[in-house]
């Protein structure tokens, strides 16, 4: 009867070890879970229980990405589709203008280059007669392009504009830089950013007819 009663006490006693066994694994757990982003595991962490009630639990997902996109823009506004340097006298300077505004959110600016097509001011009723300080012909004229830059209209700090082009004679179809920024600038047509200077000289023995050239700016930006 003893041995009997004494293997019930037993019993009962493992029943209850194994009931706090139980509890503890099932309650006791550091990791109850985890944190992540739904079809990859490269953001799991863990989520952390303090082991107490009410308690606590904790998980973080690190590393999530936030992106967005601002389209480029970029442009170029002349006042004007040609120049008028009137009737040339000689000796005399005759000068024309053209104002350009540039807009752009390129992060390192623009460039504008004007190329003349045909090297200087050609007769229309002769290509081979042509105004600039070429003396090859004989005669000593002058055909010149000038750039200032004017108002700065950027907000942004550190905007510069450089690259002014002094008077300088156009003899061939080289690209002359007339202005260079080096920040994002907008457009504002009440504010030109730079003007753009044609000036032509004849000679005594500048051979009469009418005279044409055709200039092409081009912008490029500079990201």
């Amino acid at each position: 009867m003893l041995k009997t009663k004494t293997k019930k006490i037993l019993a009962l006693v493992s029943v209850f070890a194994m009931a706090g066994t139980t509890f503890m694994t099932t309650y006791a757990a550091t990791n109850i879970g985890t944190a992540g982003v739904t079809g990859t595991g490269a953001f799991d962490s863990n989520v952390v229980w303090d082991d107490t009630f009410p308690g606590t639990a904790t998980g973080t997902v690190s590393g999530i990405t936030v992106t967005a996109q601002v389209l480029p823009t970029l442009n170029m506004s002349l006042s004007a589709s040609s120049v008028d340097l009137g009737t040339l006298l000689a000796g005399t300077t005759s000068s024309g203008t053209i104002d350009i505004e540039v807009g752009t959110n390129a992060a390192n600016g623009v460039s504008i280059t004007a190329t003349s097509s045909s090297g200087w001011l050609t007769n229309t009723s002769d290509n081979a007669l042509q105004i600039n300080n070429l003396t090859t012909d004989g005669i000593a004229e002058s055909y010149t392009f000038e750039s200032t830059a004017n108002a700065i209209d950027s907000t942004i700090s550190g905007f510069t504009t450089t690259g002014d082009l002094a008077s300088t004679e156009v003899n061939d179809t080289t690209s002359h830089t007339i202005y260079t920024t080096n920040k994002p600038e907008r457009l504002d047509n009440t504010v030109a950013d730079l003007t753009f200077k044609v000036s032509a000289t004849s000679d005594a023995q500048t051979a009469a007819w009418n005279y044409q050239d055709t200039i092409t700016f081009t912008v490029t930006w500079n990201f």
